[in-house]
């Protein structure tokens, strides 16, 4: 009769030193009767105690166990057994997961699935299966014979062991986008879905002994892939679709654990766009089934999981964060997280604080996960969100926690609630949530620092009352530190932030972030190779270029290397949008006082102004036209001999020849052109 393996229970005896050899000396024997016997007593031994496993792994029982199972000519009971007293060696310690992986265990037993007798196979897939579940779990070896995936699949519905331990395994396996393709070309779909079709729901069924790993596959199959993902939404098993089938696990009568996870295979498809976010599915069965696992009647564990989910599943929809807002008394349960534990604990409770301790902080991280997904676009939410008691105080201290995933979700909370013109002059400003933001920028990762410079261009728009405050607090070297980051978001991010706060700011604020970015900075960003950074660094320009004594001042000390810029532009190869902006930094400096004379020396420029009046796309056609209108303008100093000149180019014809226009925009710019001539 074979004993339980559960390695948490204690044996009060266990073989020492000579026992163990007399072991090992039996193992070696030459009657294989005797032999198996020993197998037998050793596996019975080691079952439930981790120091006898340690021992005998110890005294080298490793490389003879892996002898008898490479040993074709040995007899099947054997080498089933040593595979068991393998799998039972791998229920130990993680220091005794990783001596069996560094001797070799793993290909091994991979290569022993394919043969024909299942017993021995269920008992390698056994052993299997404790290495990849655990920590030290050796997630490439599955991958490098190509033809191990394959053969699992083929094999997998043999029997309830092999169905439930491939399933765990390839669930746990399955770390990469490239995993998710292996698996999924080589039929894991067509394989695994028959094993989530059943009926029988009873708790003796092998049936749900495989159901949920198989589950778990699905759920890592689909995350972020949309390939898969559209795969499993339009793949049927006895003509029922695979998404039907998670809407019935999603039901009350299923195990909490099941409708967790058929309600996240589901989300990962929506997120996928392989299901419609307005699909029935998501919005009548995914999305209360996660909003009911927030409730307090759930464990800790599944109540983080059903939040982070939530977040997952709404965080780009309007319409599902809606929803959400005002279903069940969702914002009300999780403020709750935030206040956890929230009685007083006495001295016969220290178990459950020690427990509670461990789980404060994963609810703290859900809960502003979630309300982060919550606020992201509708304004009526993010009020209701920080009208929720003592949320704001909860969200800065989250901001300077221990715990980095409770910062971070802090700061991802705190960017999405400061979309909010209102919060921005008012809780913003009563909590200075700039004072922990910007000490938590000092010394955070690129994740952090992603989020959180995201979160520091809102906080520096014009209106928000936390612009002067930062501004004082080396907000501005910060920034521009920031532009010169490998990583380009981070670089957005950065010239973003200046260029918010470079929006109708005194010339004083100017000049600091043209001396702290410096002009080489401030031109190699020009060329920087990712658009959404070169289209900030002109919104950044076209800022400091605003203000005729700002314009003049600024072109006196670096007007020919702008005008060399911008020529570099109009001439590359670029999209509207950036041309666009390009030509109306120009329409600024020809507002100038002074800086239009840059201009209006540079016939090159005034060729291309001219060339884009007549251009394709009317943005740039207007564009141009109202930098000559500036360059016409009469009642500035020198306007006679500007218009002769622009005259003299043919622009006066051209104008007029636009007065045809269909776009009224332009047409009206056209007009007020033409009027300026005397």
């Amino acid at each position: 009769m074979m004993l339980m393996d559960t390695s948490d229970m204690i044996c009060d005896t266990y073989p020492g030193d000579m026992v163990g050899r007399e072991y090992m000396e039996n193992l070696y024997g030459e009657d294989m009767d005797r032999v198996l016997h020993s197998v037998v007593k050793l596996k019975n031994a080691v079952i439930g105690n981790n120091k006898q496993k340690f021992h005998m792994m110890s005294l080298g029982v490793v490389a003879r166990l892996l002898e008898f199972i490479q040993n074709e000519r040995a007899a099947v009971g054997l080498r089933t057994e040593s595979a068991i007293v393998l799998g039972s060696l791998a229920k130990g310690s993680q220091a005794n997961v990783k001596r069996l992986v560094d001797s070799g265990v793993v290909p091994i037993l991979l290569q022993c699935l394919n043969n024909s007798n299942l017993k021995f196979v269920e008992g390698c897939l056994r052993c299997l299966r404790s290495i990849f579940t655990s920590q030290a779990a050796p997630v490439d070896l599955l991958y490098t014979d190509p033809g191990v995936v394959p053969h699992m699949l083929d094999i997998v519905s043999q029997s309830p062991t092999t169905q439930e331990c491939i399933c765990s395994i390839l669930a746990q396996c399955c770390k990469t986008s490239e995993h998710q393709g292996l698996l999924y070309s080589n039929g894991v779909i067509e394989s695994l879905a028959p094993l989530l079709a059943s009926k029988m729901y009873k708790v003796c069924s092998h049936r749900l002994w495989v159901q949920m790993p198989a589950l778990r596959v699905f759920c890592v199959i689909t995350y972020m892939n949309q390939i898969v993902s559209s795969a499993v939404a339009s793949a049927s098993v006895s003509e029922r679709s695979l998404p039907d089938l998670l809407v019935e696990l999603c039901l009350r009568d299923k195990s909490v654990e099941m409708q967790m996870s058929s309600a996240k295979c589901l989300t990962y498809m929506c997120r996928a766009n392989a299901l419609s976010s307005q699909d029935s599915k998501i919005v009548y069965k995914a999305l209360p089934t996660l909003i009911r696992m927030c409730k307090k009647d759930r464990s800790l564990e599944e109540r983080v999981e059903g939040a982070e989910t939530l977040a997952y599943l709404i965080e780009v929809d309007l319409e599902l964060q809606r929803i959400a807002s005002y279903s069940d008394h969702l914002i009300p349960t999780l403020s709750e997280f935030l206040r956890y534990p929230s009685t007083q604990t006495t001295v016969m409770d220290l178990k459950r604080l020690d427990y509670d301790m461990k789980h404060s902080h994963e609810l703290k991280a859900a809960a502003l996960m979630a309300f982060a997904s919550l606020g992201a676009n509708d304004e009526d939410i993010r009020k209701k969100i920080i009208e929720t008691e003592n949320l704001m105080d909860h969200v800065v201290c989250g901001l300077s926690d221990p715990v980095v995933r409770v910062r971070l979700a802090a700061v991802r909370c705190l960017h999405s609630l400061s979309r909010s013109v209102q919060q921005l002059r008012t809780s913003f400003q009563d909590h200075a949530v700039w004072k922990p933001l910007m000490k938590l920028l000092q010394n955070a990762d690129d994740d952090m620092l992603t989020v959180a410079s995201s979160t520091l261009c809102n906080l520096l728009l014009e209106f928000s009352p936390s612009k002067e405050p930062m501004l004082e607090s080396g907000a501005v070297d910060l920034l521009c530190d920031l532009t010169k980051r490998d990583d380009p978001a981070l670089r957005l991010n950065g010239i973003w932030a200046l260029m918010n706060m470079a929006f109708q700011a005194e010339q004083k604020v100017k000049s600091q972030i043209l001396a702290a970015l410096g002009t080489d900075q401030l031109f190699k960003l020009l060329s920087d190779p990712d658009v959404n950074v070169l289209m900030k660094t002109l919104g950044l320009l076209r800022n400091l270029l605003s203000n005729k004594p700002h314009i003049d001042h600024i072109m006196g000390m670096h007007g020919q290397q702008i005008m060399q810029a911008i020529v570099l532009i109009l001439e590359g190869e670029h999209t509207i949008e950036v041309k666009e902006q390009t030509l109306c930094i120009l329409a600024n400096i020809s507002d100038g006082t002074t800086a239009k004379d840059f201009i209006m020396a540079n016939d090159d420029v005034l060729k291309k102004i001219t060339n884009y009046m007549i251009h394709a796309n009317v943005r740039l056609q207007i564009a141009a036209t109202f930098c000559i209108s500036n360059l016409l303008w009469n009642e500035e100093e020198g306007a006679l001999e500007r218009q002769m000149k622009l005259r003299d180019m043919g622009v006066q014809k051209l104008l007029q020849q636009l007065l045809s226009s269909s776009d009224t925009v332009l047409f009206d710019k056209v007009k007020t052109a033409l009027q300026q001539f005397t």
